[in-house]
């Protein structure tokens, strides 16, 4: 992977992940243009970068995570249904992501969903997130462990569900990403891509954690800085964006967007085109 193609990459990330139109769908098809989708590097890089993208959040609202304990909280309950409910249902999960023809499909239909949900909810106008309404949220977020849902999607929708307004119900999704990003991306990289179990990890397995750590070559480990970093800046960027095309104007350009997207993908599958995730 070239420093050029590590950017391109790093872009794609910053833009998608907070946005409700599935940054797997975007890494599966950029990662193939660019020919480099059976490297080694790039499963490692598109799961590392989502750092980067994760720190954009905290930068962005660094006095809401230092105000109190009370978001915090809610995170929490918001976080353990996917905490619960990934882990047991992780091989299940894990079929279902190598599947790109899954991902096509739940963008298009999630495109759908999007072109209606302004007028199913558009009497949500609740300006703060209750306990239940994390709860709640927490739940809709599952529904990301489908590829192609967009975990943004789902747990926005899930506040709408519950009356909360589109800026609010998309600020706490920020906010959710990043102990569950966190918590996937970590897990992801400990297990599935250094071959490491989370016991070896928690015994302080220093010879195989060492070991492990073999698969990264020092040259690729510019190009994950460079990709965090550029990650984190186009995140940023891409997070003040869609707030502001949320509250002016809904959902509906988005599920249009995905809706392109996702017919795009079958097409090239259709014509022999090797998509993989």
């Amino acid at each position: 992977m070239s420093v050029w193609q590590a950017i391109i990459l790093a872009i794609v990330e910053g833009l998608t992940e907070f946005l409700p139109v599935s940054s797997t769908g975007h890494m599966i098809i950029m990662s193939s243009l660019l020919g480099i989708n059976e490297l080694p590097i790039t499963k490692i890089f598109e799961v590392n970068i989502q750092f980067g993208a994760i720190l954009s959040v905290v930068a962005l609202y660094w006095r809401r995570f230092i105000a109190g304990f009370d978001l915090y909280k809610k995170l929490f309950i918001a976080f353990l249904p996917a905490a619960v409910i990934g882990f047991a249902l992780n091989d299940i999960i894990d079929a279902m992501l190598e599947s790109v023809t899954i991902t096509a499909v739940m963008l298009v239909l999630g495109g759908f969903v999007l072109l209606f949900v302004d007028r199913w909810f558009n009497n949500a106008n609740q300006q703060f997130i209750t306990y239940k309404n994390a709860l709640a949220i927490g739940f809709f977020q599952c529904l990301a462990m489908i590829p192609g849902v967009s975990r943004s999607a789902a747990s926005i929708i899930g506040g709408l569900s519950m009356g909360v307004d589109r800026k609010t119900a998309a600020e706490f999704s920020f906010f959710l990403a990043v102990p569950t990003m966190l918590a996937a991306a970590t897990y992801k990289l400990i297990k599935d891509l250094l071959g490491l179990e989370l016991s070896d990890v928690i015994k302080l397995d220093l010879e195989k954690i060492s070991n492990s750590f073999e698969v990264i070559h020092r040259d690729d480990l510019n190009l994950l800085l460079i990709g965090n970093a550029v990650a984190f800046v186009v995140a940023m960027f891409a997070i003040k964006t869609f707030i502001n095309i949320l509250t002016k104007y809904g959902f509906k350009v988005f599920g249009y967007y995905r809706i392109g997207l996702g017919i795009a993908i079958l097409v090239l599958l259709a014509i022999g085109v090797d998509l993989k995730i």
